[in-house]
């Protein structure tokens, strides 16, 4: 029986990730949803949990995970101008990871109907070997090969809707045609990817649609 329509993943520790002052990619923007969404009728609360380093290797590279783990004994630390690290951050980003993953095991349960996982660090551009704008794990990009190896499925859907264009999701998954990948986006715009020819490669192409937009 479905206990509540809609499912959510709402969790303090995710405010840990400090990406320093004046950041766009803050924890103000967990602390504004905190406020309000529990408050909201029929959602229920799913709690978050780690994801494993044999879930985060099945989109990232172990090398990838190793670097991100070794900002826990860092004051801070920064992948690139955008991207920024703190002793907490690890944390989060399996939290992040793992809190998209509980969600969709409530839903593949059929305890829930659908749900929206509010999370951060975001995930997105994320590339397999290396954290990407303000984005350290790939954390859709994981849940859907979460649904394909742990549950069998032969297609999954990712609909990204983002000013910017998810190429870290587009390159994990352009040769796979078990996921059908759609973006809409600001082109020409950060990250530079997500042209309209861009429709996948090999056993995948035409499992890549970008729908770009001035």
């Amino acid at each position: 029986m479905i206990m509540a329509c809609t499912g959510f993943v709402l969790d303090p520790r995710y405010m840990e990730h400090d990406t320093g002052r004046g950041h766009p990619e803050r924890p103000e923007r967990i602390a504004v949803l905190a406020d309000v969404i529990p408050r909201l009728p029929d959602l229920r609360r799913v709690e978050p949990r780690l994801a494993t380093p044999e879930e985060l290797t099945l989109v990232h590279d172990e090398g990838h995970l190793a670097r991100v783990a070794r900002t826990r004994d860092l004051a801070s630390y920064a992948f690139d101008p955008d991207t920024r690290a703190s002793p907490r951050s690890f944390e989060a980003a399996c939290l992040a990871t793992g809190g998209c993953l509980a969600l969709i095991d409530e839903v593949m349960a059929g305890r829930l109907r659908n749900g929206f996982a509010f999370v951060r660090p975001p995930g997105h551009h994320a590339e397999r070997d290396r954290a990407m704008g303000f984005c350290l794990f790939n954390n859709v990009a994981v849940g859907a090969a979460h649904l394909l190896r742990q549950y069998g499925l032969q297609r999954v859907l990712v609909m990204d809707w983002d000013v910017h264009h998810g190429n870290g999701t587009q390159h994990m998954f352009e040769r796979d045609p078990g996921v059908l990948y759609v973006s809409t986006h600001q082109y020409p715009f950060y990250p530079g990817t997500g042209a309209l020819d861009e429709v996948g490669d090999g056993d995948g192409t035409g499992f890549t649609v970008n729908l770009p937009f001035p």
